[in-house]
């Protein structure tokens, strides 16, 4: 049908948000990688859905199991599934279709193995199939709809799942995925209702309460979410995902102690769980008092609407203000980084390239206060202001190492390797070219470009796109 997004298939079926991890407990709906694969694949539906022994139509007699029975093989792919071993699983699948080319749960679970490596085209192709084959069946829609959401079609996804409503409201995993589609699209109104109806029907799901904490969370319903948080880890003590949230609910709502703790249970459940990581740092971080007095400064002063502040003359003071306590923040970050990276435990949470940018920041704050002192020093305009240019540099260096778009990177690293180069040529320029009158004004303007580095970095991240993965979603 038209509404699961397969076109010619032949049927006609808060505080939270913030552009940096380091002002918000949450990275939106695509930031960075959870670490946990939820797959989709256990619990697939399989069971229930009505086509366990013939593929299509259920039975309420026990099944006669054979060797050569698509069912038996069904099955076997199905637990190959949920061990992840995909290879194996559409072996087994493509075998069955050999045999039974109608066979609508081989082509459900075909499509989904077929995601799982990113062999978009022929997943959706499988799911489409089973959509055409039996169109009155909410599992081939639901089918579909995981395999669009995997794929980055979320507008598909969202019909694909709504099919399956329609044709039965009863069902909590496909509530679930309209849960997780909602979450991608940052409809956190709509996440937090589809999670409820969820755990309606199945009030164990952790994983769903988890999600119905994030969407909470980010509508600003600290009680709820803290709560939420609190009973999914209850549900499954021993899930990453439970604890991830729970640390990052509390991260958000300014519990940096208890999110620590949190972080370090997750790392203890799943050690390769990089958001975790990078989420206890946050939390060590917004444990100092100085750091985390400053943090909150950007968000504070300014949202959305200070992308326009540039461009409008009679607010240069609300820019400069802003624009400042920018640079105070990745101040605070670089010189606390530092201080965590000297420890024997924190300094393995680090990456090498996080450590190096700090230290660089940390570097050009000594050089640009010892070029400043001595142009003040020694009357020399041009040698102060460049060591101005030199301490701004700490903004366009944080914003370049913050970006996860590799494109987006390399023009931020170029941009603050063009304000460097500027600001070290500074000092030299009265005698380079004797005939400019104020050879100050050079690095000037580097200072002003460094502080306004973050609506440079703000412009470059749209433009070049985002990193594609399922952040709140992907729990």
């Amino acid at each position: 049908m038209s509404t699961t997004g397969f076109q010619g298939s032949g049927s006609q079926s808060s505080g939270f948000q913030g552009s940096r991890s380091q002002s918000s407990g949450f990275q939106g709906s695509r930031s960075q990688s959870s670490g946990f694969q939820g797959s989709g694949f256990q619990g697939s539906g399989f069971q229930g859905s009505g086509f366990q022994n013939s593929g299509f139509q259920g039975s309420d007699s026990p099944a006669v199991f054979r060797e050569d029975d698509p069912a038996v093989a069904v099955e076997r792919a199905r637990t190959l599934l949920g061990l992840g071993r995909t290879e194996a699983a559409e072996r087994e699948l493509r075998g069955v279709l050999a045999r039974d080319p109608g066979h609508v749960v081989a082509h459900c679970l075909l499509a989904l193995a077929l995601i799982s490596r990113r062999a978009v085209d022929e997943a959706v192709a499988e799911a489409g199939e089973a959509v055409r084959l039996a169109p009155d069946h909410w599992y081939p829609h639901h089918t579909a709809g995981q395999v669009l959401y995997y794929a980055d079609r979320s507008e598909e996804a969202l019909r694909a799942a709504r099919a399956a409503l329609a044709i039965d409201h009863g069902q909590a995993q496909v509530w679930e995925l309209l849960t997780r589609v909602h979450a991608d699209r940052e409809e956190w109104a709509l996440t937090a209702e589809a999670a409820r109806r969820s755990l309606a029907l199945d009030p164990h799901g952790s994983r769903l309460t988890g999600l119905l904490a994030v969407a909470l969370g980010e509508l600003g319903d600290r009680a709820g979410a803290l709560a939420a948080a609190s009973d999914a880890v209850r549900l499954d003590p021993e899930s990453p995902s439970a604890h991830l949230v729970y640390g990052r609910v509390h991260l958000a709502f300014g519990g940096a102690r208890d999110a620590a703790r949190a972080f370090r249970e997750v790392l203890r459940l799943s050690p390769g769980a990089d958001q975790a990581r990078e989420l206890l740092v946050v939390a060590l971080k917004r444990r100092n008092p100085l750091y985390r007095a400053v943090s909150r400064l950007p968000g504070t002063l300014g949202g959305r609407w200070m992308l326009a502040l540039p461009l409008i003359p009679p607010l240069i003071a609300v820019f400069v203000l802003i624009a400042v306590a920018h640079w105070t923040m990745w101040v605070a970050e670089s010189l606390v980084t530092l201080g965590l990276a000297r420890g024997s435990y924190t300094r393995l949470l680090f990456r090498r390239g996080e450590v190096r940018s700090a230290a660089l920041c940390c570097a050009v704050l000594l050089a640009g206060a010892a070029l400043l002192g001595a142009g003040v020093a020694l009357s020399l305009p041009a040698t102060g202001t460049a060591g101005a240019a030199l301490l701004a540099l700490v903004t366009p260096v944080q914003e370049a190492a913050h970006t996860a778009a590799p494109r987006a990177r390399k023009v931020l690293t170029g941009w603050a390797g063009l304000l460097a180069s500027t600001a070290a040529v500074s000092p030299a320029l009265p005698a380079l070219w004797p005939a400019l009158q104020r050879p100050e004004n050079v690095p000037l303007l580097a200072v002003w470009a460094g502080l306004g580095t973050i609506w440079v970095a703000a412009a470059v991240r749209r433009l070049l796109g985002r990193v594609p993965s399922h952040g709140a979603a992907g729990l």
